[in-house]
């Protein structure tokens, strides 16, 4: 059975960061892109970053970009992201995902996998 299990969320202060990481367990997805979507109360769930198979080769929202950074390590099939200089509008519920093996996007339809998610909440 797969499972994806986050972990490394919490209340924080503005500008300060935060490491989330997400476990996965009952295969390997070393082969699959992996990525981590938000929602805030009341807002459609977002990507925020994604990693393909290629540890190079990752994409984020505009913005998170230049302060996110997503990494994976396939030997322990986890998925990591660094987030930087947080901001109140970074509060929400994130969400670790494994992609289809053929996602030609990172879109919430390409997702085969979902944790259960974390809660990141910054304070101003």
């Amino acid at each position: 059975q797969v499972q994806l299990v986050e972990s490394g969320g919490g209340l924080v202060q503005a500008g300060t960061s935060l490491r989330l990481s997400c476990a996965a367990s009952g295969r390997s997805f070393s082969s699959n892109a992996m990525g981590w979507f938000r929602q805030a109360p009341g807002k459609e769930r977002e990507f925020v970053a994604g990693i393909r198979r290629t540890a190079s080769n990752t994409d984020y929202a505009d913005s998170v970009k230049g302060r996110f950074t997503i990494s994976r390590d396939n030997a322990k099939n986890t998925v990591y992201l660094r987030m930087n200089s947080l901001k109140p509008e970074d509060t929400a519920l994130y969400y670790c995902a494994v992609f289809t093996t053929y996602a030609s996007s990172w879109s919430v339809g390409s997702i085969a996998y979902w944790g259960q998610g974390t809660q990141v909440t910054v304070s101003s």
